[in-house]
């Protein structure tokens, strides 16, 4: 029978026993490397790996599994759709990235390169793309009371880290331009039906250009914003310009690089742009997509007009007028060189070619309202009559289209006048330009009731410009089609005479269509310095420019390098882009290889690997990095999976028996930041923790100290006073006056002692409660109140002034949590411990007193255990008026114990006199005394005198006012 009976041992793994030995947790400790490495032959044996929290070496190769490279014999890849590959990714956004990505994007040490290529590679693809987006969804899309947690939960609260790590991720994934390119590649071998392809691009059109992604993005970061205490700057996926600007170049990038499949990724990059046209940045889009025949460029002209043609016809007009204004709409002294209205001709009429549509449109352009806005120059009017000089039947359709608006009556009376003005002007060119081609069709409509209407109702108009424009316009063709003796002329002087002249030079101008060559001649140059050679720094410089972020604009900027003085390398050669190292084996540049350490640690990125690296105090490196990265850590997986959870009480244990051994530097603020998130991340269960650890674990009194400030400055955060504290807990320390600070050695040791942060805390308090009765006394000795000068604000004012109220989440736990079990647990130590009490030491029992003040106070008056904390507290600072005249820091605390539980009791007097009556007159009777006897002269003296001031003027308020309901409780009192 003992054969058949075997232990059962619990494990929450489900990989095979030889697998399981090599996926144990990770430590990067000096460990020898294990040759065995991990062989998959299915997606499922990776899919297990990377559930059961992988260290980083078999995270590797995971990654490495999941995108094979072309050599490679594994014919599964996470880019193509697949059942299989959708669970892996969900894996991947839901658990790795959370864990690894921080660790990787956050660090100075490029060693992690090659991870972060491989995790970017899995996600280069349509499902890839759409899980990151519907996992930043999910961050806001709760119901509203978790979203309302979530907005006032001060610090960074998980989900904010979260949308930060995924947002980061996603720039990283999207900062090429190659990206749209390499999935629609991907997409496009698949061996899948037409049918299939077409809606997996469907789908992706959906995401990058239906405007998914970019609200996705800026929706999380503005939920997320308010939470944070730094303003941070927004993502350029989450403003729309930049994301436009962005989608544009990768359009044009697809249509360039479509030479073997061209039929198929023309129309596909022509349904992306399609659909990036509505998202409300056009122009950002068009200059994006023809950014290159905007410069001059030619040898990408066929393949955008190809692109160009498969979009809707409103959408053509929509782009050629966008290309237009983008031209024209540049530096004045480029718009004006000569080439210029040539090059812009050549490229409209190369863009319109012989469709009817398009040049239809430029004739409405011509004629339109479009052209008549102030900021379009005649130079662009000019290119565009020079496009369509070949249609002679379209540029006389134009002239009787402009001719007609400027005699209408009630476009004189209505129009702007700089509008009026442009239509003269083009007008006038198109008259000019026909009179060049063909002299008698304009000679035969200045005979025409059209014109002659036209002059006579400009001459008639009650605007003098307006009739100004219709002597120009007479004069102008006069000139043209009639003798010299018989021309129409206008009797003028000064600047009306020049300015005729000027609208009659307008009709002698004639361009003709140029060539996109004349077009880049206009444009700056820009990259045209010698090459130089590429040295080693210059090399670093080119490379640290290359992966910094994008920036605000899409201009493309020339990088030159600054050569040096050796003449030993020849310039004449040319400079090529550095090439991508393969992810196999990352350059190293001026490094030793002796000097290299292979077995660098990481910081942890599971809870595990925390609590190993916490408890491993022979390796320095790793156990600094696990305090360092232990509150940021603890905080990012509170409300994570089950991770801390699980690990509460190890946390604590670990971080409350922590020595510091190594001598670090800001050891006792990172370890306190390190219990203070164990505790707010589950306050009720953790407060009762450290309360029995305080008393009841084999501690030193320095670690119980820090203990008690923990649950102060702990229970502080959870009621909503983070941002408040933060200083005090080294979080974001204040930088202070060189002439406050001790010196160097001295420094180290005493500016970061556990008491400090809640002995600032209780003299803020003190000062703070103490104001408002220093100036009710100042007012009332100032005399009469109609004798005061008072300074009236605007209601305005003082909303803006007013803060708004905080959820106390406090208040509900603050009895069962912190303060009952701390106050009964110390009233049970002296039968305990006897004579050998350690809580009756003035420092200690001080700090005690001070933390149960800064409890009650965080939990506030609307705290459901009020009354019933208030007898307690009573009782107990009562019980230590012996003591407390023995010790003036006992004193000190218990004097803030008595005001603070006054204050929150203001507004519940009546109840405090009625439950309490023999507790106030006790406390008025020994305060007063105690008042008598505390001589001033010291700082400490004067600290509790006020505070004995404050305990009176309290006490006496309340007695006065509620004397008569205190009496059925005072019958016995002497």
């Amino acid at each position: 029978m003992e054969g058949l009976l075997t232990q059962f041992t619990p494990t929450s793994s489900k990989l095979a026993p030889a697998l399981q030995e090599q996926l144990t947790p990770a430590d990067y400790s000096n460990q020898p490397h294990d040759d065995r490495e991990l062989i998959f032959s299915r997606s499922e044996d990776v899919l297990k790996v990377l559930q059961l929290q992988p260290d980083l070496q078999s995270l590797t190769k995971c990654l490495k599994w999941l995108t094979p490279s072309i050599t490679s014999l594994n014919e599964f890849d996470i880019r193509l759709p697949g059942a299989e590959a959708a669970k892996i990714i969900n894996v991947l956004v839901n658990d790795i990235i959370p864990h690894y990505w921080h660790v990787w994007n956050g660090t100075m040490n490029h060693s992690y390169n090659r991870q972060r290529k491989l995790l970017l590679r899995c996600f280069t693809s349509i499902a890839g793309i759409g899980a990151l987006v519907t996992r930043l969804r999910s961050f806001y899309q709760g119901n509203g009371e978790a979203q309302e947690t979530t907005k006032t939960r001060l610090e960074q609260t998980p989900a904010t880290q979260l949308t930060d790590d995924l947002v980061n991720f996603l720039e990283a994934l999207l900062e090429k331009n190659d990206v749209v390119d390499s999935i629609w590649t991907t997409n496009y071998i698949d061996p899948v039906i037409s049918i299939r392809k077409s809606v997996l691009w469907k789908e992706l059109v959906s995401l990058l250009a239906g405007g998914r992604l970019l609200s996705a993005v800026a929706e999380a970061q503005d939920r997320h914003r308010s939470t944070d205490s730094i303003d941070k700057q927004s993502s350029w996926l989450g403003r729309g310009q930049l994301y436009s600007a962005w989608l544009g170049r990768n359009i044009l990038f697809m249509i360039i690089h479509g030479k073997d499949e061209f039929t198929h990724k023309h129309k596909d990059a022509a349904r992306l742009l399609s659909k990036a046209l509505t998202l409300g940045y056009t122009d950002q889009v068009v200059q994006g997509v023809f950014s290159s025949v905007i410069a001059g460029e030619s040898q990408h002209l066929e393949m955008l007009r190809v692109s160009l043609y498969d979009l809707a016809s409103y959408e053509q007009k929509n782009v050629l007028y966008t290309v237009i204004r983008l031209i024209t709409e540049r530096d004045p002294s480029v718009t004006q060189k000569s080439g210029f209205v040539g090059g812009l001709a050549a490229l409209i009429d190369a863009l319109v070619t012989e469709k009817t549509h398009l040049l239809e449109a430029l004739v409405d352009w011509l004629t339109g309202n479009y052209t008549n806005r102030s900021n379009i120059g005649i130079h662009s009017r000019r290119a565009v009559l020079a496009a369509l000089s070949p249609h002679p039947d379209l540029v006389k359709t134009a002239l009787q289209k402009l001719l007609h608006d400027f005699g209408d009556k009630l476009y004189i009376k209505h129009t702007p006048v700089l509008q009026q003005e442009g239509n003269t002007q083009t007008l006038l060119l198109v008259i000019g330009h026909v009179f060049m081609s063909d002299p008698e069709h304009v000679r035969s409509l200045v005979q025409a009731s059209v014109y002659i209407n036209a002059i006579s109702n400009r001459l008639a108009a009650a605007s003098s410009r307006s009739q100004f424009l219709g002597m120009a316009v007479g004069s102008a063709v006069s000139t043209l089609v009639d003798p010299p003796d018989k021309r129409m002329t206008f009797s003028m002087e000064g600047t009306a005479k020049d300015e005729i002249s000027q609208y009659q030079k307008v009709t002698e101008t004639f361009d003709s269509i140029g060539s996109l060559q004349d077009l880049k001649a206009t444009v700056p140059q820009v990259g045209t310095s010698k090459p130089r050679r590429i040295t080693k720094d210059s090399r670093k410089a080119i490379g640290a420019i290359s992966k910094a972020p994008l920036t605000t604009t899409s201009k493309i900027i020339s990088i030159q390098e600054l050569g040096d003085d050796s003449t030993s390398e020849d310039d004449s050669l040319p400079v090529y882009d550095r090439a991508d190292f393969d992810d196999e084996e990352e350059e190293e540049e001026d490094d030793d290889p002796t000097l290299v350490q292979r077995n660098k640690p990481m910081a942890p990125v599971y809870i595990r690997d925390l609590l190993s690296g916490l408890n491993d105090t022979d390796n320095y490196d790793r156990h600094r990095l696990a305090l360092l990265a232990s509150p940021a850590l603890i905080r990012r997986k509170a409300h994570f999976g089950t991770e801390v959870s699980s690990h509460l009480e190890a946390l604590a244990t670990a971080l409350v028996g922590l020595s510091d051994k190594y001598n670090m530097e800001n050891f006792q603020s990172l370890r306190l930041q390190g219990m203070i998130a164990v505790l707010v991340a589950s306050p009720l269960k953790m407060g009762q923790w450290f309360s029995t650890t305080c008393f009841h674990g084999e501690y030193s009194m320095s670690q119980r100290l820090s203990i008690l400030t923990t649950l102060s400055l702990g229970a502080r955060e959870v009621a909503g006073h983070a941002a408040e504290d933060a200083a005090l807990t080294g979080a974001t320390p204040e930088p202070l006056f060189p002439t406050q600070k001790l010196p160097e050695k001295y420094h180290s040791i005493y500016a970061h002692d556990s008491v400090a942060p809640v002995t600032a805390l209780t003299s803020q308090l003190e000062r703070t409660l103490i104001a408002p009765m220093a100036a009710t006394a100042a007012d009332t000795l100032a005399g009469p109140a109609a004798l005061r000068v008072r300074t009236f604000s605007s209601r305005m004012a003082v909303d803006a002034k007013r803060k708004k109220p905080l959820p106390n989440a406090l208040a509900t736990i603050v009895a069962d949590g912190f303060f009952f079990p701390l106050a009964r647990l110390w009233s049970v130590q002296p039968r305990v411990r006897g004579p050998h009490n350690p809580f009756t030491h003035p420092a200690l029992l001080s700090h005690f007193l001070k933390t149960l003040a800064l409890i009650l106070h965080a939990a506030g008056p609307s705290a459901p255990a009020l009354p019933a904390l208030t007898a307690e507290f009573f009782a107990l600072l009562l019980s230590l008026r012996t003591a407390a005249l023995a010790a003036p820091p006992v004193l000190e605390a218990l004097l803030f114990g008595l005001l603070t539980l006054l204050e929150l009791n203001a507004q519940r007097q009546r109840a405090l006199a009625e439950d309490c009556a023999k507790e106030l007159m006790e406390t008025q009777t020994w305060v007063e005394a105690v008042f008598e006897r505390i001589g001033g002269g010291s700082a400490e003296g004067e600290r509790a005198r006020g505070l004995a001031v404050g305990v009176l003027v309290r006490v006496r308020e309340c007695v006065e006012r509620w004397e008569v309901a205190m009496r059925g409780e005072l019958g016995g009192f002497v």
